[in-house]
This record gives C-alpha cells, sequence and structure tokens, in this order.
C-alpha cells in the first residue's frame, strides 16, 4: 500500500514538472518573442534615425561644398579679372616704350646725320687749316731763313738749355730739402752712437822686431853656415832680416799669423838658448799651439764682449785670427768690435733689430782673416765663408754691401756701412804709408781732370777735398751742379778711400784791361 502511494504521488509529481515545464517554456518564448520584437523595433528605430541624420549631414556636405566652390569661383575669377587689367597695363606699357624707341631712333637717325655732315664740314676746315698751316710755313721759311728741320734744332737747343736750368734748379732744391730733413737727425744718432762707444784709437803696428840681448845671438840664430836660420824660415814661412841693427832682428812676412809665429819662436829660443833645428823645430810647434790657443781665446773674448752668440767654431777662430790682423795701422778685432756697438746703438736709436746689427757689425771685416790665404777681395772672401757656416741672409748683403760693392737693400747693411765709416774715420784711427797716400792724391786730380771744361785740380785736407777749377765758356754755372755729382759718383766707383771727400767746384770770370 505505501508502494502504491509513493507511486501514485510520483506519477502525481511528474505531471505536474511536466506540465510546469510546458508552462515555464511557453513563458520564456513569449518573453523571448517580445524581447526580440522589441528589439527589432528600437533596431528599425536607430537606422530610421541613422538614415535620417546622414541624410542630414549629406545635406550639410553638399551646403558646404556648394558654398566652397561658389566662393572659389569667386576668388578665380577676380583673379582672372586683376590679371587680364595687369595684363592689359603691361601691353599698354610696353605700346608706350615702343613709341618712345620709336621717337628715339627718329631723333638717333637724324643726330647722325647731322654728325656725318659736320664730320665732313670739320673735313673740309682740317684739310683748308693744312693748306693755311703749309702757306704759313712757306711763309716762315722764307722769313726767317729757316727750314723745318734748322728751326726744330733751334727750339730744342734752347730747350735743353732751359731744362739744363730747371734741373740744376731742382738738384739744389732737392739737396738742400734732404739736408734740412735728414742731416739734423743723422748727427743726432752718430754723435749719441759715438758718445755711448768709447774705443782706443793708437794707431797697432804689427810686432816684427825682435829685441836680442846681445849682437852674439845674431851669429848663434844665424848658425853654421846658416843653417838655423834656414830651419827657421823654412818651419814658419817668413823672412829673417839680420843686418847692422844692434840687439835686434827683423821679422818679415805678408801673412800676420806666420809672423807672430815666428815671433814667438824667436823669443822662446833666445830665453833657453839651445839653438839648433831639431830644437827650432819643436819650439816652432808650441809656438804654433801657443797663438793658436789666443786666436782661440781672442775670438771668444770678441765673442762675449759683443754679447753676439750662437757662432759657428770655425767663424769664432776667423774672429781670433783677426787679432793679428791690422789695417792701416788699425787692428782689425778691436775695429769689428767697435762697429759691432756702433751698429747696435744705431739700430736701437733707429728702432731696428739691435743683435742682428750687431752680428753683422762684428763679421762684416771676417774676410780679412783669410784675404792672405785665398784669392780674391776680403768682402767676397767675407761673403764666402758667412755662407758657408750658414749666417743668416742679412748679415751675409750687410758684409757685401759694406764698402759699397753693391746697393745696400736693408737697414741693417746701411748702419753696418755707417758704423764702419765712424770708426774708420776717427782721428788717430787709422794711418796709410806715404805711397798710398801719394797715389791716392794722385789718383783723385786725375778723375778730376778727365772731365771736359776742367781747367785744373788741387787734392787738398789730405784728400779729403778737392778744388777743381772749370773753364766758365765751357760750363755754365747751372751745369756745375750736374758736373760735380758726376765727378762724385766716378770717385765713389774707382776710388777706395775713407771717409767722405768733397768736391769743389769754383767758376769765375775776369776782366783784364790796361789804361796807357
Amino acid at each position: 500500500m505505501p508502494t502504491l502511494t509513493y507511486v501514485i504521488f510520483g506519477v502525481i509529481a511528474l505531471v505536474l514538472a511536466i506540465i510546469g515545464f510546458c508552462i515555464g517554456s511557453a513563458y520564456r518564448r513569449k518573453s523571448a518573442e517580445k524581447a526580440i520584437g522589441s528589439a527589432e523595433e528600437e533596431a528599425k528605430r536607430i537606422l530610421n534615425d541613422a538614415m535620417k541624420t546622414a541624410e542630414t549631414r549629406k545635406k550639410e556636405i553638399l551646403l558646404e561644398v556648394k558654398e566652397e566652390t561658389h566662393q572659389l569661383r569667386q576668388d578665380t575669377e577676380r583673379d582672372l579679372r586683376e590679371r587680364r587689367s595687369e595684363v592689359q597695363r603691361q601691353e599698354h606699357r610696353l605700346q608706350q616704350k615702343e613709341e618712345s624707341l620709336d621717337r628715339k631712333i627718329d631723333n638717333f637717325e637724324a643726330k647722325e646725320e647731322k654728325l656725318a655732315q659736320k664730320a665732313k664740314e670739320i673735313e673740309e676746315k682740317i684739310e683748308e687749316c693744312e693748306r693755311i698751316k703749309k702757306s704759313q710755313l712757306d711763309m716762315l721759311e722764307k722769313i726767317s731763313g729757316f727750314s723745318k728741320e734748322q728751326a726744330k734744332s733751334q727750339l730744342l737747343s734752347m730747350l735743353d738749355s732751359e731744362l739744363s736750368h730747371e734741373k740744376a734748379v731742382r738738384i739744389i732744391e732737392f739737396e738742400q730739402q734732404t739736408k734740412e730733413e735728414s742731416d739734423k737727425i743723422a748727427r743726432e744718432v752718430v754723435a749719441h752712437a759715438i758718445q755711448r762707444c768709447a774705443a782706443d784709437h793708437s794707431s797697432e803696428i804689427t810686432v816684427s822686431v825682435v829685441n836680442l840681448p846681445n849682437d852674439e845671438m845674431k851669429g848663434r840664430i844665424i848658425g853654421r853656415e846658416g843653417r838655423n836660420i834656414r830651419a827657421i824660415e823654412n818651419a814658419t814661412g817668413v823672412d829673417l832680416i839680420i843686418d847692422d841693427t844692434p840687439e835686434a832682428i827683423t821679422v818679415s812676412s805678408f801673412e800676420p799669423i806666420r809672423r807672430e809665429i815666428a815671433r814667438v819662436t824667436l823669443e822662446k829660443l833666445i830665453v833657453d838658448g839651445r839653438i839648433h833645428p831639431a830644437r827650432i823645430e819643436e819650439t816652432v810647434a808650441k809656438a804654433t799651439a801657443e797663438v793658436e790657443a789666443i786666436i782661440k781665446q781672442e775670438g771668444e773674448r770678441a765673442m762675449i764682449e759683443s754679447g753676439v752668440h750662437s757662432l759657428h767654431p770655425e767663424i769664432i777662430k776667423l774672429l781670433g785670427r783677426l787679432h793679428f790682423r791690422t789695417s792701416y795701422g788699425q787692428n782689425v778685432l778691436n775695429h769689428s768690435l767697435e762697429v759691432c756697438h756702433l751698429s747696435g746703438l744705431i739700430a736701437a736709436e733707429l728702432g731696428a733689430d739691435v743683435t742682428l746689427a750687431k752680428r753683422a757689425g762684428l763679421l762684416h771685416d771676417i774676410g780679412k782673416a783669410i784675404d792672405h790665404e785665398q784669392e780674391g777681395s776680403h768682402i767676397q772672401l767675407g761673403v764666402e765663408a758667412a755662407k758657408k757656416y750658414k749666417e743668416s741672409e742679412e748679415v751675409i748683403h750687410a758684409i757685401h754691401a759694406h764698402h759699397g760693392d753693391i746697393e745696400a737693400k736693408t737697414v741693417i747693411a746701411c748702419i753696418v756701412q755707417a758704423a764702419d765709416a765712424i770708426s774708420a774715420a776717427r782721428p788717430g784711427a787709422r794711418r796709410e804709408n806715404i805711397e798710398n797716400y801719394i797715389k791716392r792724391l794722385e789718383k783723385l786730380e786725375e778723375i778730376a781732370n778727365s772731365f771736359s771744361g776742367v781747367e785744373g785740380s788741387y787734392a787738398i785736407q789730405a784728400g779729403r777735398e778737392v778744388r777743381i777749377i772749370v773753364k766758365p765758356e765751357v760750363i755754365s754755372d747751372d751745369q756745375m751742379v750736374i758736373v760735380a755729382h758726376q765727378i762724385a759718383e766716378k770717385i765713389e766707383s774707382e776710388l777706395e778711400y775713407p771717409g767722405q771727400i768733397k768736391v769743389n767746384l769754383i767758376r769765375e770770370n775776369r776782366a783784364i784791361d790796361y789804361a796807357k
């Protein structure tokens, strides 16, 4: 019984469940259909709204496009109108220019015609002038009695005379102006340099006489059959002059170093007393070494005293050799040192390179250290030595130009020239023998007499001045200035002299008559 009840209740429950499921399914289907219907309606509504919005936006865009198109059309039409008007203006301007050019061309053509007509008239007038000129020249030739060439020659002669006068006047004016501007400054610079450089200027003579303790020493120096004197002369390269001079032997040689070696050798032999060929050779070797040492010491002393450094060792030796070299009685090394100091002082006054000026001044006579050994003047040898030992171009040029062999092209070369002249021209600095002095005076007068129109010449003031008497009928007052310059230039080119020489021309006319 209970089982049946459970079955019945189970069936009832199953039926109820089926009914409930059916009812729920129907409800859900209706709900779903309702939801689908509402969704479709919403979708239709949204679609309709979207279509309306799109249609509205389409209309707005079309309207904007129409407005922009209309605006562009207006802008384009306005630009076209402006360009059309500008083109019209340009066309009008071009037309005006064409008209103006046409008028100008017409004017030019008219002017060309007038010019051609005037040119023709001018040619006719020129031909007429030539005919008149020719007739006048013919008339002038008849009146004057001169042909055209003769008149031209006469005119040129007169012009040459006037130009000579003008040239002489210009030369005098230029000289006066140059002297006024330069003499004062030059005197101040030179005087200041001389005042600051005090040097000993007593004339120096190379020692060539060896004193002997007694006359018996002469026989010992000569030796048996003259072997000692021959040994000395062969070893030193000098000539020994043994004459009647008491207690003295004269050493003669053109080379000062050899003469010094011979002098030192003789003094050592006299002190030692042992005089024979072997001893002579030994003593000569010692004397040579001693003189070489002196040469080196003197070169170093000159370098230190002058303040010029970085000299080549061979240059220092050449400077030391100048200690034994003299020129017109003046020691060349002392002269070089003086020129060095003077060059430095003058360069300082002028604002030039003091170091370079002192170097050039110290080395300007370096060629005199070897001019007894090699061919050539001391200037050429000095230039070659300076080039060999790598001196600067300025120093080489100063060496080459210090005696005027070439034109001085640098301030340093001019300074060295001036310093060399100052050192050589000081009173007592140099002296020359009577033969050279007389020859120089004769050469000076010979140069002056070589010019036409010179009646006589006289060298005065120890060759510092030459007075020249000229013929007044040959040389005029205006020509005297030119002739004086020409004589001075010839003296500079042909004569060697210390300092300067004054050329003094004298011209006078004398009228003499006698009352009877």
